[in-house]
């Protein structure tokens, strides 16, 4: 195992993110080869919550399914690469600020959605003020949930997937970007599907896609990605709720520009993880606002 100093590692990032580029190139390509249906892809139903930092979290059958199919049961799935035993994984060692920015944020993505908390409650009522504040909630548990892309009338089922942190960001994308939130809420932009992908679920996904391709729940990063976005962290507490808020607009301009429908959901993520990843890559981006993507994201009409 190889250790870097985070502190004193910038040259070496930037000189790494070229050849990681070039690697990174030839794998897409060949990931773009393999049949969607199979391969190294897998769909994963959800986050481990409290698991202990870097060991492999093995999920029952009931929660990993292979294959391609965009719906896992009632719900849509993320897929993500597999990781071999054999891959190679430089790690990379913290200053004792990142090392807290790090644990915030983990024990952010540790915690499940709790309906029993006053906190958690207020937080979904919340979310449902700024998603639809010309209609009022009758419930906690009403039928009402689905027309923001619930399964089903109680939310909380659905956040077992993402766990707390999915909630939280859902609401700071309403917050911030309050035009980009609800223009995909109501699929305002583009010519649409007749099967069109249920927003909130998928932006659960979006939060489990992100906590794996980031590597959150690893005891430090151990990629270049993951080493990329804890200097964006540092210097910013909010930068994983800004890259959702990028991620999720990028995400829906993928979908629209593959012309893509339910089915395809899970080929749409696989396309923006990979650029997004390329653009973590970028020699001038130094924060998430100097994303190219970020771009597509308004805050106001």
């Amino acid at each position: 195992m190889w250790h870097f100093r985070l502190g004193n590692v910038i040259n070496f990032l930037y000189f790494s993110r070229r050849v990681m580029k070039l690697h990174f190139v030839r794998s897409t390509v060949q990931a773009d080869n393999m049949d969607n249906r199979g391969g190294p892809f897998v769909a994963v139903r959800r986050i481990s919550h409290g698991s202990e930092r870097g060991n492999t979290y093995h999920s029952n059958p009931a929660e990993v399914v292979a294959g391609s199919a965009a719906w896992i049961g009632r719900g849509l799935s993320c897929v993500c690469a597999q990781r071999r035993e054999s891959d190679f994984r430089p790690s990379f060692d913290l200053t004792p600020a990142q090392e807290e920015c790090l644990q915030r944020l983990q024990n952010r993505v540790d915690v499940a959605y709790d309906s029993s908390l006053a906190e958690h409650r207020e937080a979904l009522r919340a979310l449902w003020q700024v998603a639809f504040p010309e209609e009022e909630l009758h419930s906690l548990i009403s039928e009402q949930w689905k027309e923001m892309g619930w399964q089903g009338k109680d939310p909380s089922s659905d956040f077992r997937g993402g766990g707390f942190i999915s909630l939280e960001n859902l609401l700071f994308f309403a917050r911030n970007f309050p035009k980009s939130f609800q223009d995909l809420l109501r699929k305002r932009e583009g010519d649409r599907s007749l099967w069109e992908y249920p927003f909130a679920v998928a932006g659960v996904n979006i939060t489990f896609m992100l906590v794996q391709m980031l590597d959150l729940e690893a005891v430090k990063p151990r990629t270049i990605i993951g080493a990329t976005f804890l200097k964006f962290l540092s210097e910013n507490e909010f930068a994983f709720d800004l890259l959702y808020c990028i991620t999720f607009k990028l995400m829906d301009h993928q979908w629209l520009t593959m012309r893509a429908s339910y089915m395809d959901f899970n080929a749409v993520m696989k396309s923006t993880r990979r650029q997004l990843e390329n653009e973590l890559l970028l020699e001038d981006v130094t924060r998430p606002e100097e994303m190219p993507s970020y771009k597509l994201l308004s805050r106001y009409a």
